[in-house]
């Protein structure tokens, strides 16, 4: 996707949204499902959810884990700070992030630093080796802040449509 198509936002009507709502929720739903859910036929559905996927409004279907029964009981958020914010700095930076599966998200942000990372781990030893070997050795980190989720109150992949 270029620049210009990130621009680009989709007109979408209710039943769209309907559907958009019903998957969100639960992406196993069948085309059957969907149709008797919201009272239209099997193949308007069908062509619906189609188009979705074709013009990237359904980016992919996925699978949520439960964190704490696989053993990652840490969540991390940290703010990074880069020595200088030059392009080469941030795309350097922005590779190596790729290759860490501990960061779950990497946001550029503007503000006091650069970036905010989440970060998702087993434990504070596990945090700690992660920081001492894998991030903070980085060349293009200045300063790091780490702040440790003590609660997750709200944890949602659903978007208000």
């Amino acid at each position: 996707m270029n620049f210009n198509e990130s621009l680009y936002v989709m007109i979408l009507d209710e039943t769209d949204r309907k559907i958009l709502r019903l998957l969100q929720e639960d992406a196993h739903l069948t085309l059957k499902d969907i149709s008797s859910k919201i009272n239209l036929s099997l193949t308007p559905v069908h062509d619906r959810v189609k188009r979705l996927e074709k013009e990237g409004v359904i980016e992919k279907y996925v699978s949520i884990l439960n964190k704490k029964k696989l053993g990652k009981n840490l969540t991390v958020y940290c703010q990074v700070t880069l020595v200088r914010q030059t392009f080469d700095i941030s795309d350097g930076f922005n590779q190596a992030i790729l290759n860490l599966p501990e960061v779950v998200e990497c946001n550029f942000v503007s503000g006091s630093f650069d970036y905010m990372l989440k970060i998702v781990l087993p434990d504070m030893e596990s945090y700690h080796h992660f920081h001492q070997k894998k991030l903070s050795v980085l060349p293009e980190v200045s300063l790091i802040n780490s702040f440790f989720i003590i609660s997750e109150v709200k944890s949602t992949t659903v978007l208000p449509i």
